[in-house]
């Protein structure tokens, strides 16, 4: 892999292919007694996270922790940053520390890339603005492989927030490059202008996106991000487009339903689908420790037979 993890857009299939290989072999190290292995023992990661986050920081944390890596967590409301310290003259003053690699989150797109200009240390985008979120992607993929290993040809949906959501991008790059049909659904509001460029095909209903689908991944309403308003009201958002028991009848009988989290149930999918024989999204959560173990062990400049250490 390159020296840092900016984007899907960066890899190769081959890259993604190697990175889900190697986290079959992380994902073997998290089912032993003792989940520690010593292939990053020495090494230094700094976690430093401007959004909130629960999912990301702590399986990148499990994951650090797992591989031995000595790690430091930031807590950017409690930092020099509320003082009016930029990004780039926090990460040179941690850079001054000497950290082998610094995880990056934060709400400007384009961030990481900045950092990687200036930092020796190698980056990893843990999210940024509305722009990726490599991780997550690889890790959906990494689930999806597990249902069905060659995701060439398969159908997959993705519903909800496309506008301002970084997953979408990420899973679209990934998905594509590796030979899957992506269809999007979402509010006319809600839909990028021009996504079609990125090989997708919009739907204007859920219904025909969810079609004879193999996965459909729900988005989250990011209200946050939201100025202004994109639809009347949750519930009649639920209404066109939430992911119903009736609707995911639509799919193919072994489809699969994720979720990147955090879930807003009742909106964008109703708790008997979230929580239901299809549901993948707990796996999700695992798969991210196993991935991200992998991400920064080659990153590291990791070797194979070390993943058995």
């Amino acid at each position: 892999m390159k020296k840092d993890l900016l984007g899907i857009d960066d890899l190769s299939a081959d890259e993604i292919y190697r990175v889900l290989e190697t986290a079959r072999a992380m994902r073997e190290i998290g089912e032993r007694p003792i989940k520690k292995v010593p292939t990053l023992r020495g090494k230094t990661v700094v976690n430093l996270f401007y959004e909130p986050s629960t999912r990301t920081r702590t399986s990148f944390e499990i994951a650090e922790k797992r591989l031995s890596a000595d790690t430091l967590n930031i807590a950017v409301a409690a930092s020099s940053v509320l003082k009016g310290e930029t990004l780039a003259d926090t990460a040179m003053n941690i850079e001054a520390m000497s950290p082998d690699m610094i995880v990056v989150r934060h709400a400007s797109s384009g961030a990481c890339h900045l950092l990687s200009r200036i930092c020796r240390s190698r980056i990893i985008n843990a999210g940024d603005g509305l722009h990726e979120h490599p991780t997550q992607a690889l890790l959906d993929a990494f689930t999806i492989q597990q249902h069905k290993p060659d995701l060439a040809g398969l159908k997959v949906a993705i519903v909800g927030d496309l506008l301002h959501s970084r997953v979408l991008r990420s899973n679209v790059l990934l998905l594509t490059k590796l030979g899957a049909r992506v269809f999007v659904s979402g509010p006319p509001t809600l839909v990028p202008r021009g996504i079609e460029q990125l090989g997708v095909t919009v739907s204007a209903r859920i219904e025909e996106a969810v079609q004879d689908a193999d996965v459909v991944m729900m988005l989250r309403i990011q209200q946050e991000r939201m100025q202004g308003g994109f639809f009347p009201s949750l519930r009649e958002y639920f209404t066109l487009f939430g992911l119903t028991e009736a609707r995911i009848r639509l799919a193919k009988p072994d489809v699969i339903v994720m979720h990147p989290g955090p879930m807003n149930r009742g909106v964008e999918i109703a708790s008997e689908v979230a929580d239901g024989p299809y549901s993948v999204i707990l796996e999700q959560v695992a798969n991210g420790v196993a991935v991200r173990m992998a991400v920064l062990y080659l990153l590291a400049g990791g070797v194979e037979h070390e993943t058995a250490a």
